[in-house]
């Protein structure tokens, strides 16, 4: 580099630092090295001006030689030689696609240069994987290419990786090479094992890889980076690899402090190279790209503050020109014989020309159908007329009155029906309403033309009758109520219904005046469809000014391929003509697409002086022009191109007229014009003289026009467009050029704006909208000063334009086709044309492509939906979908945001076949597009993100200074439950020191109590057992275990027994021996891979030296199912204890003392991590009486129970609490909820239960079975009035929504709707928080989610936005203190400030069983003393976040209550952006993004979000997921989404308690062992 020699101390200070912060960039990661070296050098170039051409940048790499520009030379191309324009025509040839609107040769070409330079840089974008069954469009199975990007980490590699031979470079270069020999090795596990459904023979000829290829794959192998865990973009610290203790597989370290990266082998000891690695690994080498604007140098930490800024430009072009003087047209001609309104002159060549054709309509072979006379057009007009007036009432209640609205619909094929509808209308003084004719009662924008009517005021519809057989209706034979429309009568207006006049009525034909005369429809870009209203005298005026400007003659001949219902087709084609006695051809659409030159027949058959066109009319006469030698348009004077005001339309007359010059097509004769539903027609190119020079190009800047200013291109012809005129503006106008938004100021002569028009030939308003028609028909242009620039009202055309030399318009878009991106403006049009420039074109269909921009996170996003040809393979797609991204890229500088293709013919049209814009955009908010290949790339082109935070080191600092209670000004955030008091009989200290005393005692006193009652599925108790029973088979299971067990005293002994009562007996009967009891869930016979594996390592992590099991248990241990997921030959001693000998044990063991333990609790953590704790026979006690207090359990009180026994709350309550209490318990087994779902419901109500505990997944489970069967169960007698408090046992952050929903739900059984608490335990402390009897409600509070990622909590009200309800966690037991900590201080907090809970109780664990002896944990997590305050007491650190509140309500005590609230587990928080995120909330959004989002479950995987959906409606939505949710993340919690992962439902993996498995899921995804239904990397 050129610059290491540049003394940098003598820099100014500012590029210093401009340096400095240029390092950081690239130490965090925000910036590549190709970017930094640029900004760099640009940065030192600025202050080193001795250094005139050193070249500070990197060389650009060469292309290798072997490789063109196109990415897939053609079989007969030889190789590079061939000439792109060679090429390009072979592309024609055979591409034959019929709408090439947009065809540009050199726009081509800059969209090929565009992508031969992005070629040089290599981007390598991952491939979507998509399951095969999904979406089997083509019989190739998926194969993704190796990995290209891996070799490629920046661009400096790639001249290391130099020296690879030629033919690797060209492999590597075309992913075609790949496709083209599928290779299977690397192909989907999910595609291999899926059938293809076509039926073809499975076995395929496995291709032998080529020489190549293998070499390659050595190569790939080998750049593969080597560690398993992927170099993490984002942050610049290098990795640390935590040490790792050789767990078995799936079981973690339980260190809480260990950093993330270690966890990355996954669940099978698979290492991480896996195939979808890869491809997050690619998608982590395209993210090193930089984005494009910088992100400026600090965060604004302000909830209002959002969105990053981007700083103006300096470079951006202004317009300099003076302010433009208005353009005056021509004057308007006056002529003696001109009529005084149109119908005037209908009336007078009805009577004069009679004989004189007026309309010659032709059938879909394009020959001609019928001819309407001038007199056969006057006579059945004027019958309409009369029958409308006079015979659809009564002569004294008739159904229309002059001024009425009227729709007319007639099909596009019979032009003749309308033109005598339309001038019946006028005669008969009603106001037609064209409309399209409704095909369906679904068709695209019916509603809004539904909006149109209402309106209007219309109710009454003509039609032919053909047209009214064909329209849907309801089984009764009426016409069908269409979506969104008022309620319409319809008249039928065929000849043989209408009535003839009587001898003495005339119709009234008044002198054109300002009354509205018809309304034409215009959809705005919302997709509003309105009624531009056109008055008399505008009409007559209009057709004046079309007279004068296109100089029609009496009597000519005009062949007309528009609608003829709207616009320049009914300008034209139906008014103008009449008015002159032209002789009108009509070609329909339907008869264009049967037989594309039957215009050009027309012209020449006919001899027609003038034709009106569009493009595609051009486009498709040209492509079938070959089987016509001899036709010959010398006749035309005049081709109108309609839609010559497209910037595309210049290379599409171009085309033309090379093909047909040489059939007499004069060059002056094409004339292109700008029109606009508002003003009618703007402006329009008058024919040329004989040999003239045409009329000049504009070449202009596709920079400059982004910025709205003209700047003629010149050095990069790449992002050039190239504008035609479109003449001059009509006689009689006056017209200006205005800012587009904001005050309508007069732009300068350089500057694109809105062309606004005064005429008297305009519209006059959009009908029935007051509001809407000020702004647009009557707005003062002011100048740069502000003041108005006159009096006359001008009326805004929607068309973006400038004006050229010699007063010529230029029209360079439309506003509604107008995208503003980060303050630029983009032309949709111009953005189809890139895309459709993209080669090769096989992939989508060129007249289906609709781009649209939605707006996310503050700035408008693009969104480009195209069609796909059923042939395109997978690979094609993906292929044509990033070069469009990098085409549109390089030339419009624009990110899209989102890249959609749909299967062929599935985008809403409108009635002419184009893409209905709006209905497209409407489906894809909504998610009903059903895409079948997406791209979405937010990475790329969202800018706006805030930069992400710096963490400040902390430290003790003066705020944290305590004075008595209060702490940085706050009390300090801690809670105290009711005291334990004190025990003063020595009886029931020795009766509740130990349990297995407790039990002997109760068998003692009371034998025949019932203590507990097991239901089954059927709600019949299968098994009780007394005080006596309990302690008797405790017994022989003590004498069994001292037989024979061979154990000795403190040996930990396995319990694998399912929920019941053989599970308590067995407990007391190991604390009866003096051996350590250890609960374990049993494996699923069904599932034993899944379920064994953590059975064997509980076993082993616990050293335990014997099983305690049921013999159909013992079975499966030893089965031969068993033995294919763990070694069956090394279980320890199993003993089964369903037949036991009647032998009592010689002894009980008594503990020396009360600190020795009782029991060992294992638990597997959301995180993954079994962690075991251990419980002494102290904090056993203790919890139990803590419990009894606070619920006031005593011996005559039933509870019902509804949990695992296995670990935490839940075993406490099922095995213990009973024996210290003396309270029944009810036992239910979640595993019978599933094949009874009322069973716990039915008991709490069948017992009368007061309180009951259950998990969370048991509510969900009732409140999705149940919720639509609460009726029959009220009618079955279910009253749940009895329920004083059900609590949810959990270890997390209370589910709000559906512990509300419950409550809700079951409310008509009687349910109140204060009984649902939640408990909370962690694994330090299993029980801290639990709704008693006593205390106040659990409280709600709603707290800003923005604050929670800073660690802060901001209490906002309800209904607030971005806010989150949190309840409080149950009402802290007694005996327990907790106190709120900032976990990296580890000081206290002040009330309702975020930190972690610590809590200090007699019942916490006294530590936890490990076998590798990490004291340092044990010190950490269970014995912590604060750093200031209290330093004395010892804490146990929960590992949540959470918040104390000291609320309004008053305790038992009449104290204030103070609430605890839990926020989340620190261990699942993902750290983005430098913030703190808890997955569930995201997930919230997530789940509410689309119907169809069953469940959902998110995780970080280097820092890349990766978001897993499962999809609960049909396989075909599963894309629209796609989009949505990585819209809502991004709005909702400023996060791109890196990876989605939709899945079946119940993938998620999900734990006893109903708690999502985030880890387990990274693990299988990470081994691609998910089966995903699709997986989208974001760009």
């Amino acid at each position: 580099m050129a610059d290491r020699g540049v003394d940098l101390s003598a820099l100014p200070k500012e590029v210093r630092d401009q340096l400095a912060e240029l390092d950081l960039e690239l130490s965090e990661g925000d910036i590549t090295q190709k970017g930094y070296e640029k900004k760099r050098a640009k940065l030192l170039a600025s202050c080193i001006p001795h250094l005139p051409k050193v070249d500070l940048s990197l060389p650009d790499v060469q292309l290798s030689p072997g490789h063109s520009a196109d990415p897939s030379p053609s079989p007969e191309a030889p190789g590079p030689s061939t000439s792109s324009a060679a090429r390009h025509h072979r592309a024609h040839r055979s591409g034959g696609a019929r709408d090439d609107r947009y065809r540009s040769d050199i726009h081509t070409e800059a969209v090929q240069a565009a992508l031969a330079k992005h070629k040089e840089e290599k981007m390598a974008l991952p491939m979507p994987t998509k399951r095969r069954s999904a979406f089997v469009q083509s019989p190739i199975e998926t194969c993704t290419p190796p990995d290209t990007s891996s070799a490629s980490e920046d661009d400096g590699s790639l001249r290391r990786k130099a020296a690879l031979s030629a033919v690797l470079a060209q492999s590597l270069q075309s992913p075609d090479y790949w496709i083209n020999r599928s290779v299977q090795s690397s192909s989907t596990s999910s595609s291999a094992s899926s059938t293809l459904s076509h039926g073809e023979p499975k076995t395929q000829p496995q291709p032998q890889p080529q020489p190549a290829i293998s070499l390659l794959a050595d190569v790939l192998a080998h750049t593969r980076i080597e560690n398993s865990v992927p170099p993490d973009v984002t942050s610049s610290t290098p990795q640390e690899r935590g040490s790792r203790v050789d767990l078995p597989p799936a079981v973690r370290g339980m260190s809480r402090g260990q950093s993330r990266s270690s966890m990355l082998d996954t669940a099978d000891g698979v290492p991480v190279n896996s195939r979808v690695s890869t491809k997050i690994q690619q998608l982590l080498n395209t993210l090193k790209r930089p984005k494009r604007p910088p992100l400026s140098e600090f965060f604004l930490d302000d909830s209002e503050e959002i969105v990053e800024v981007p700083q103006p430009d300096p470079n951006t072009p202004k317009p300099e020109g003076r302010q433009i003087i208005p353009v005056k047209g021509e004057p308007l001609g006056v002529v003696s014989n001109w009529p005084p309104a149109l119908q005037a002159a209908l009336a007078r060549w009805g009577a004069t020309q009679a004989k004189s054709p007026a309309l010659t309509a032709l059938d879909i072979t394009g020959k001609p159908l019928y001819t309407v006379t001038y007199g056969k057009l006057w006579s059945r007009s004027l019958k309409l007329a009369y029958t409308l007036l006079n015979k659809l009432g009564t002569k004294t209640e008739p159904v229309l009155q002059p001024g009425d609205r009227v729709a007319l619909v007639y099909p596009n094929s019979d032009p003749g029906m309308f033109w005598v509808a339309f001038y019946g209308c006028l005669l008969a003084e009603v106001i037609p309403v064209p409309i399209e004719v409704p095909l369906s009662r679904q068709d695209a924008g019916s509603q809004q033309i539904g909006f149109l009517l209402g309106s209007c005021g219309v109710s009454l519809a003509l039609t032919s009758e053909v047209c009214l057989k064909g329209l849907p209706k309801t089984p009764n034979g009426e016409i069908i109520q269409f979506k969104g429309w008022p309620r319409m009568k319809w008249v039928v207006t065929d000849t043989k219904y209408l009535t003839k006049p009587s001898k003495d009525w005339q119709p009234h034909i008044p002198t054109a005046n300002t009354d509205t005369a018809y309304i034409e429809y215009k959809a705005s870009k919302e997709g509003t469809v309105m009624g531009v209203a056109v008055s008399k005298i505008s009409m007559l005026t209009h057709c004046q000014a079309l007279t004068q400007a296109c100089n029609y003659c009496e009597g000519e001949t005009l062949v007309n391929v528009l609608d003829c219902k709207k616009d320049m087709g009914l300008w034209h084609g139906v008014l103008t003509s009449v008015m002159n006695r032209i002789h009108t051809i009509s070609v329909p659409y339907a008869v264009m697409k049967a037989c594309p030159m039957s215009w050009v027949q027309r012209v020449h058959i006919h001899k027609a002086r003038v034709a009106l066109v569009k493009c595609r009319d051009l486009h498709w006469a040209m492509m079938a022009h070959k089987d016509q030698r001899d036709t010959n348009l010398s006749s035309i004077r005049m081709l109108i191109v309609a839609d010559g005001a497209n910037p595309w339309s210049v290379s599409s007359c171009d085309a033309f007229l090379n093909v047909f010059q040489s059939h007499g097509l004069k060059p002056e004769v094409i004339c292109p014009c700008a029109t606009s539903p508002e003003a009618l027609t703007v402006a329009i190119r008058r024919p040329g003289a004989r040999g003239a020079p045409l009329p000049a190009r504009a070449i202009l800047s596709m920079g400059g026009l982004s910025h709205s200013v003209i700047r003629v291109n010149t050095e990069d012809k790449n992002s050039a467009l190239t504008v035609q005129d479109v003449g001059h503006i009509m006689p009689g106008a006056l017209m200006c050029i205005v800012k587009p938004d904001g005050p309508t100021q007069l732009c300068k002569t350089d500057e694109i704006g809105e062309i606004v028009i005064n005429s008297r030939a305009g519209g006059t308003m959009y009908y029935g909208l007051p509001g809407v028609t000020k702004n647009t028909f009557e707005v003062i242009p002011v100048n740069q000063a502000g003041a108005p620039i006159g009096e006359i009202p001008f009326s805004r055309t929607g068309l973006l334009g400038f004006v050229g030399p010699g007063s010529l318009v230029f029209v360079v878009g439309k506003i509604e086709g107008l995208l503003m991106v980060s303050g630029r403006r983009h032309n949709a049009d111009d953005l189809v044309a890139t895309a459709l420039a993209v080669e090769p074109v096989k992939t989508v269909y060129r007249g289906r492509i609709a781009v649209f921009s939605v707006t996310v996170f503050y700035d408008e996003r693009i969104v480009i939906v195209a069609e796909q040809r059923p042939d395109a393979s997978e690979e094609d797609s993906f292929q044509w979908m990033s070069r469009v991204l990098q085409a549109i890229d390089s030339i419009h500088q624009v990110g899209l945001y989102c890249l959609a293709l749909v299967p062929a013919n599935t985008l809403p049209k409108t009635p002419l076949g184009g893409i209905h814009i709006c209905e497209t955009k409407q489906n894809f908010l909504e998610g009903n597009l059903h895409p079948c290949n997406i791209l979405m790339c937010p990475h790329t082109c969202v800018t706006n993100l805030p930069k992400p935070r710096q963490k400040q080191p902390v430290d003790v600092g003066p705020a944290s200074m305590l004075v008595g209670n209060l702490v940085a000004g706050k009390r300090i955030a801690q809670a105290t439950g009711r005291e334990l008091g004190v025990v003063e009989d020595q009886d029931l200290i020795r009766k509740h020191q130990f349990l297995s005393e407790a039990l002997q005692w109760r068998a003692q006193t009371d034998p025949d109590h019932v203590l507990y009652v097991l239901l089954n599925a059927k709600g019949v108790a299968v098994c009780t057992a007394t005080c006596a029973q309990l302690h008797k088979r405790a017994e022989k299971i003590t004498a069994t275990i001292m037989e024979r067990g061979g154990l000795n005293t403190g040996d930990n002994v396995v319990l694998l027994y399912p929920p019941g009562i053989d599970l308590i007996a067995a407990f007391y009967g190991c604390l009866y021996a003096g051996v350590i009891p250890v609960t374990v869930r049993p494996p699923h016979p069904q599932n034993l891979a899944a379920t064994l594996p953590t059975v064997r390592m509980i076993i082993d992590v616990s050293k335990a030296a014997c099983i305690l099991t049921t013999q159909p248990l013992m079975r499966i241990l030893r089965s031969r199912e068993a033995a294919a997921s763990v070694n069956i030959k090394t279980w320890p001693t199993i003993i089964d204890t369903d037949d036991l000998p009647r032998k009592r044990p010689p002894h009980i063991y008594k503990p020396p003392t009360a600190e020795m333990l009782a029991y060992l609790d294992f638990s597997v953590s959301t995180t993954g991590m079994l962690t075991g704790v251990k419980m002494s026979h102290a904090a056993v006690s203790t919890l139990c009486r803590s419990i009894k207090l606070q619920c006031e359990l005593y011996s005559s009180r039933q509870i019902a129970i509804c949990l695992d026994p296995y670990c935490g709350l839940g075993f406490v309550l099922w095995c213990l609490s009973s024996i210290y209490s003396g309270h029944q318990s009810i036992l239910i087994p979640p595993l019978e909820l599933e094949s009874s779902l009322p069973l716990w419901l039915s008991t709490l109500s069948q017992y009368k239960i007061r309180d009951t505990f259950c998990s969370y997944s048991v509510m969900e489970l009732c409140t999705k079975g149940l919720g639509t069967q609460t009726e029959m169960l009220k009618a079955r007698g279910l009253n749940l009035s009895c329920v004083r408090s059900c609590v949810v046992i959990a270890e997390e952050r209370p589910r709000l929504t559906l512990t509300q929903s419950f409550s809700k739900l079951f409310k008509d059984l009687g349910l109140s709707s204060r009984a649902v608490s939640t408990a909370f335990g962690s694994r330090v402390n299993l029980a801290i928080g639990l709704q008693g009897t006593a205390g106040p409600d659990p409280s709600t509070v709603y707290v800003d989610m923005k604050s929670l990622r800073h660690d802060r909590v901001r209490l906002v009200e309800r209904g607030a936005p971005q806010s989150i309800p949190l309840m409080e966690s149950g009402t802290i037991l007694p005996g327990v203190r907790v106190i709120i900590v900032n976990p990296e201080t580890r000081g206290p907090l002040g009330d309702s400030h975020l930190g972690e809970i610590w809590v200090n109780s007699p019942h916490s664990a006294s530590g936890y069983y490990t076998i590798y002896g990490e004291e340092s944990l044990q010190a950490d997590h269970f014995n912590t003393r604060l750093s200031f305050g209290e330093p004395q007491t010892l804490w146990a650190r929960t590992g949540y976040l959470g918040f104390i509140k000291r609320t309004e309500l008053l305790d038992a005590s009449g104290d204030r209550h103070d609430a605890l609230f839990v926020v989340g587990s620190l261990d699942e928080t993902l750290e983005l952006r430098g913030l703190r995120y808890h997955p569930i909330d995201i997930e919230t959004s997530v789940s509410r993004a689309h119907r169809s989002i069953a469940e959902s479950a998110v995780f970080t995987w280097t820092n890349l979000l990766v978001v897993v959906a499962e999809l609960g409606g049909s396989e075909q939505e599963a894309l629209d997921l796609v989009p949505l949710v990585t819209n809502v993340v991004l709005e909702e919690h400023h996060l791109i989404v890196g990876v989605v992962v939709i899945v079946d439902p119940g993938v998620i993996p999900i734990n006893s308690r109903g708690e999502k498995q985030r880890m387990h899921l990274r693990d299988s995804f990470l081994a691609d062992q998910l089966d995903p239904i699709y997986v989208a990397y974001n760009m």
